[in-house]
């Protein structure tokens, strides 16, 4: 199935890479909302608003773009022939693994998000502040890989 989508390509990585954006946006901003979520919970009003904001993103931007970024991407590797053992994807495997790490990431953010909601958040306003650059690391080795494809 190598190359299957012809001249469609250009059109569907160009929507991987729209939704890859839309999901960086929503990475790169929902750690901050974590930071000052957590820094809210002495407040009760404050920290549901905070807590709503988080449920706003993540329905309107995080979980339709991840899945979107997945579902293109998917189809991106089977066009490569990532299935078929094509040669010189070294590159994408890593991309891959930063990616399913990024989701992991993602996975633990919404999961924090809930607990903040519950009022249970225990991290050090440090450690939320330092996690909240994961996703800047992620997104440069992810692009020197995709554009570079350096193995």
């Amino acid at each position: 199935m190598t190359g299957f989508l012809g001249g469609a390509y250009l059109w569907v990585k160009a929507a991987h890479i729209i939704f890859v954006i839309f999901w960086m946006a929503g990475l790169f901003l929902f750690p901050r909302y974590l930071v000052h979520h957590q820094a809210a919970l002495a407040q009760p009003e404050e920290a549901a608003a905070w807590a709503q904001r988080e449920a706003k993103l993540r329905a309107v931007i995080l979980t339709p773009s991840v899945i979107a970024v997945w579902a293109i991407g998917i189809v991106l590797a089977v066009h490569w022939g990532l299935f078929e053992g094509a040669d010189g994807l070294g590159w994408l495997h890593a991309k891959l693994l930063l990616v399913v790490l990024l989701t992991g990431f993602h996975g633990w953010a919404v999961g924090y998000s809930k607990k903040l909601a519950r009022g249970a958040g225990h991290l050090q306003d440090r450690t939320l502040r330092m996690l909240n650059e994961l996703p800047a690391l992620a997104v440069v080795l992810i692009v020197i890989l995709a554009v570079v494809k350096p193995f």
